[in-house]
């Protein structure tokens, strides 16, 4: 009787399958990819773990978390090809940062709660960066713009605070919520009628920044927050379908009859499950 394979024998087994792959008797379209070819990918199985996740789908979670591997493999492989590092020193490196950004559990440090192990986090990794902030005109340079801009603003919100530039509390988000929905309402008053689009679309961008900062006051992930919002309106408004009769019955019908599905289909549906 085999026993059975350990993780580090199965991950060996990938990073083997993913060089062969890109070997010169390999896949064509493996061996075609790029970093840039391979980037889009990751992203899109990032949402598919989110999705997953939220789903409390178990095992599309496992299958999903494996194509989420393949894509740092698929880097490791590349940068490995190209004399820039190899899945080991990603493996190191990681170890190393793990162990130096716990001293509370491998260098004897004390910590009273979990908020203390997040400000010594912040304060390890700002020191791992003082090399490289030389580099840099300002603090918020290293938040990618590549981000999605949901989290990117976030991440600037919430670097910002670390220097005090932020709100004290929630309650002066809110009185800035109503001072950017008057200014947005302002752009579409028709004293207004000739202004732009893009200033429309920045007094919209200027709201939405400030959801998201409220969100990270009261300790809430926007973009999780969305997508039960999401996925809460899903539910409901395929049950109204249901209820009209279908599709095309639901697109004949009258405003008045749209609400009274709405408000049918959100009594009867129940909440998503949150992650």
């Amino acid at each position: 009787m085999h026993a059975a394979p350990s993780a580090t024998d199965s991950i060996a087994e990938s990073i083997a399958i993913m060089a062969r792959l890109r070997a010169p008797d390999g896949c064509p379209w493996d061996r075609e990819q790029t970093f840039d070819s391979i980037k889009q990918h990751t992203l899109e199985e990032t949402y598919e773990v989110f999705d997953a996740i939220e789903r409390r789908a178990w095992p599309d979670l496992k299958d999903e978390l494996g194509d989420l591997l393949l894509q740092v493999l698929f880097y490791a492989q590349m940068a490995s090809e190209a004399g820039y590092f190899t899945i080991q020193d990603i493996a190191s490196n990681l170890n190393e940062k793990l162990i130096r950004r716990h001293p509370h559990i491998f260098a004897g440090a004390r910590v009273a709660d979990s908020d203390a192990v997040l400000r010594n986090w912040e304060q390890i990794k700002q020191s791992e960066k003082k090399t490289s902030a030389s580099d840099q005109s300002s603090m918020l340079d290293d938040v990618p713009r590549t981000m999605p801009a949901m989290l990117e603003a976030r991440k600037l919100g919430s670097r910002a605070a670390k220097v005090g530039f932020d709100w004290p509390d929630e309650a002066g988000l809110f009185d800035k919520l109503q001072e950017e929905i008057a200014e947005l309402k302002a752009e579409l008053t028709p004293a207004f009628a000739t202004q732009s689009k893009p200033q429309i679309e920045a007094e919209l961008g200027d709201l939405l920044f400030t959801v998201v900062n409220l969100a990270r006051h009261l300790k809430v992930d926007p973009e999780s927050a969305l997508r039960i919002t999401n996925a809460k309106f899903r539910n409901r408004f395929a049950a109204m379908e249901s209820a009209a009769g279908g599709r095309e019955a639901l697109a004949t019908s009258t405003p008045s009859q749209l609400d009274l599905l709405w408000n049918q289909a959100k009594n009867a549906t129940s909440e998503p499950p949150r992650p």
